[in-house]
């Protein structure tokens, strides 16, 4: 199991308690230091049964001042968040071949 965390955020710290309330083994991935590589980005989409766009925090100054607007390819905003890992939607819990993102963060339990 992996979780891809960001320690900023509140959302992710809970996600993350619930892993260790549970005594549950797992890989902790802070992505802002150490971000997907494309093949990863695109197999948590493919596990979320997201498009790109659903994974992106739209609220993201990165994203207002780059992205907003514009007629992006699920590639480019791939690339996006890539190259900008915040903009990535927190935490993405992925166990067992399936993936969720833990908003909020008791739906965590449900691929468990």
């Amino acid at each position: 199991m992996k979780i891809y965390h960001n320690s900023r955020c509140s959302k992710s710290r809970q996600g993350l308690e619930i892993l260790i309330d549970l005594h549950k083994n797992f890989e902790l991935i802070d992505y802002l230091k150490n971000p997907p590589t494309k093949s990863e980005l695109k197999n948590i989409l493919k596990l979320l049964a997201y498009k790109p766009l659903e994974l992106v925090r739209k609220n993201e100054a990165i994203w207002k001042e780059k992205f907003k607007g514009r007629d992006l390819s699920d590639g480019a905003i791939v690339q996006a968040m890539i190259d900008f890992p915040k903009l990535i939607e927190r935490p993405i819990i992925v166990n067992n071949g399936k993936a969720i993102v833990g908003r909020p963060p008791e739906i965590i339990k449900t691929i468990l």
